[in-house]
């Protein structure tokens, strides 16, 4: 072994020795400053941790209506399957279809021409039928006829009559008229078609105004009556609505009462055999304290929310009452003009320091 490895060989074995002697010294050092810089971190809910910033609202008193909902449907007020009350060829054809039409207008004809012809040869009788009446009548005045010759000829000339409007009935039937104002729809048939009664032509509907057809379920039976009024939504728009009949038992199948309520969809921008949701108003508390949902918190069986007094969030227990799709009642808990914390609930604590962002 030469002298350079001798001098490497003992100054590694004395910072061996030395790593030995100073070791202890040294971690005893390291822990206390360990410990003493421990004792200055700031506690998580101590003065000096960071506020949360929360949303806050200033309870006041406030009215809570409360609904109770179910799917309805939108029903037209009149619709009707347009049909012919006679046989007979389809000669004309009068409307377009998806057409606004009105209450008698002329739609459809079958050929009349056989009854046209009849009326006509019945029409040219009157006037002999009628001279033989007035030649009888001035015979019976002399006491030249009998009265039965006389009113023989007058039976004549009311069955002529009689014969007349009967045929004129059976041209009607050929005629196919709007029996309302409404909307009519796709053609089933062209001309030329042979029609009898059971013949749909079209379908008319009538739009203006709508009906909304429910049902609720027996126990909220007495909620409904003609003149309640309701709610419905459709494509995220809300309408308002007249109840205007009740039906006068409840269906035992499903235990439901059927309602009917109507709308004036005055610009006929509803079209029926939508589904919608209906609310019908089942109580409405005035003054009460609200709060909404997303406030309150189920926490091991009791429902807890968080106000804001002096820079913190401050635990509170409540007791509910009406509760609506947003908003709840509390019956306990909370006063008039406490600070309700409504953001940032899930991050709170009680005692927990907050600053406020917003406040309503």
């Amino acid at each position: 072994m030469n002298k350079v490895t001798k001098i490497v060989l003992f100054v590694i074995i004395a910072f061996f020795l030395a790593g030995i002697v100073f070791y202890p010294a040294i971690k005893k050092k390291v822990k206390k400053e360990d410990a003493v810089q421990g004792t200055t971190r700031p506690a998580l809910f101590g003065s000096q941790a960071k506020p949360l910033n929360i949303n806050a609202k200033v309870i006041r008193s406030e009215s809570l209506t409360d609904y109770r909902q179910v799917t309805g449907s939108l029903i037209p007020d009149e619709e009707v399957d347009l049909t012919f009350e006679t046989t007979g060829k389809i000669v004309n054809i009068f409307f377009q279809e998806g057409s606004t039409v009105k209450k008698g207008q002329l739609l459809a004809k079958v050929n009349d021409k056989p009854l046209q012809a009849e009326w006509q040869k019945l029409k040219a009788q009157i006037p002999l039928a009628e001279d033989r009446v007035y030649r009888q009548k001035a015979l019976l005045e002399k006491d030249a006829v009998s009265k039965e010759t006389y009113e023989q000829v007058t039976t004549e000339l009311d069955k002529l009559h009689a014969d007349i409007d009967l045929v004129k009935s059976r041209i009607e039937q050929t005629e196919l008229r709007a029996p309302f104002d409404g909307i009519i729809g796709l053609r089933q048939v062209s001309e030329g078609a042979y029609a009898s009664p059971a013949t749909v032509v079209a379908s008319l509907t009538k739009i203006i105004p709508l009906k909304i057809e429910f049902s609720i379920p027996e126990r909220y039976a007495n909620m409904i009556h003609p003149g309640t009024p309701i709610d419905f939504q459709i494509d995220n728009d809300n309408y308002a609505a007249s109840v205007y009949a009740v039906n006068s038992h409840i269906e035992k199948d499903v235990l439901q009462l059927k309602a009917r309520a109507v709308y004036p969809n005055a610009n006929g921008r509803l079209k029926p055999g939508r589904s919608v949701l209906v609310r019908i108003k089942s109580n409405e508390l005035r003054d009460a304290i609200i709060v909404p949902n997303e406030a309150v918190i189920a926490e091991m069986g009791r429902d807890i929310a968080f106000v804001y007094s002096s820079g913190k969030a401050n635990l509170v227990e409540l007791t509910k009452g009406v509760r609506t799709e947003s908003n709840v009642q509390v019956l306990n808990g909370i006063e008039l003009g406490d600070t309700l914390i409504v953001s940032g609930i899930m991050q709170l604590r009680d005692g927990l320091p907050v600053m406020i962002d917003n406040i309503n």
